[in-house]
């Protein structure tokens, strides 16, 4: 879109790998909003939590790997396991904000997404040590409805947000919007990375992670993810859930039949493809891809 201000980025030296964001929401199975119809958000608490078990995989698979990423990470795990905050950062990881509850931006008033995305800064930064730049809407949620998120981000202290997917997609996406880094209001404001995607057939294909990883073959999802370095000349930015290579995590009963294909389709493939991204492609945390933080 000619309205966006596409963020400058340095192209790599003849022979030198991009380095490509790699990215994780961290939240649990029973916290996915496809199943908000099924599970009362009061009965959370006495739920089985299964995040801080797979959080210990996916650490121990990046270190064995020498991977640094990008933790999108929920107030209300980081309340309640605050020794998994402290492992990401532990481990060279970039700490960055999920909100607290997973309430959908485009579901809260401004004022509740400002207290929202504050609260939740001030106490990952206070049991992390370290300071909260970014931030990514749970589902995806800001779009061209509520484009106002994007201040109140800025004006509450966030570098940057990983929010509007630019796709067409049944529960979120803003297909017009630019496919890579750019500045929603100008290069002073807050910088919005998306989720990569591949232009074909006329329209943006998701090339990012999500759902689509786990059902598209993975020799597919790695030439996609390879075109955008080689043709686009632009990193990859790839995103997964914790919940997504646990094959033993409860199954909420009542499921409608495409929640419970969208969930749990090849998740006892996801992490052997995880270790195979890990191999293919150099990773890197999203503050020192797109903030130049060192």
């Amino acid at each position: 879109m000619n309205m966006y201000e596409l963020a400058p980025r340095r192209l790599p030296a003849p022979g030198e790998r991009i380095r490509n964001a790699m990215t994780c929401d961290v939240e649990d199975y029973f916290q996915v909003s496809a199943f908000a119809p099924y599970i009362d958000r009061a009965s959370w608490p006495e739920r089985e939590c299964r995040v801080e078990a797979n959080m210990d995989r996916i650490l121990a698979l990046f270190e064995r790997h020498g991977v640094r990423a990008t933790f999108f990470t929920l107030g209300w795990i980081a309340e309640r396991y605050p020794q998994v905050v402290r492992r990401i950062v532990a481990g060279g990881h970039e700490l960055a904000s999920h909100g607290y509850g997973h309430l959908r931006a485009s579901d809260q008033t401004r004022a509740e997404f400002a207290n929202d995305i504050r609260s939740a800064k001030a106490l990952l930064e206070d049991i992390g040590g370290q300071a909260v730049l970014g931030y990514r809407a749970p589902s995806f949620s800001i779009g061209r409805a509520n484009l106002w998120a994007l201040d109140e981000l800025l004006d509450a202290g966030y570098r940057y947000s990983s929010s509007i997917y630019p796709i067409a997609h049944d529960h979120y996406g803003m297909p017009e919007a630019p496919r890579f880094a750019f500045y929603p209001n100008g290069p002073d404001g807050l910088l919005e990375v998306p989720i990569t995607t591949v232009h074909m057939l006329g329209r943006n294909l998701p090339a990012g992670g999500g759902g689509y990883f786990r059902l598209l073959p993975y020799a597919l999802s790695r030439w996609m993810m390879a075109k955008v370095n080689r043709d686009d000349r632009q990193p990859s930015l790839f995103y997964f859930h914790p919940w997504e290579i646990d094959t033993q995590q409860p199954r909420p009963a009542g499921l409608d039949a495409k929640s419970r294909f969208r969930h749990y389709v090849n998740i006892d493939r996801m992490e052997a493809r995880i270790e195979a991204l890990a191999r293919d492609f150099a990773w890197d945390r999203m503050d020192r891809i797109f903030l130049n933080q060192e």
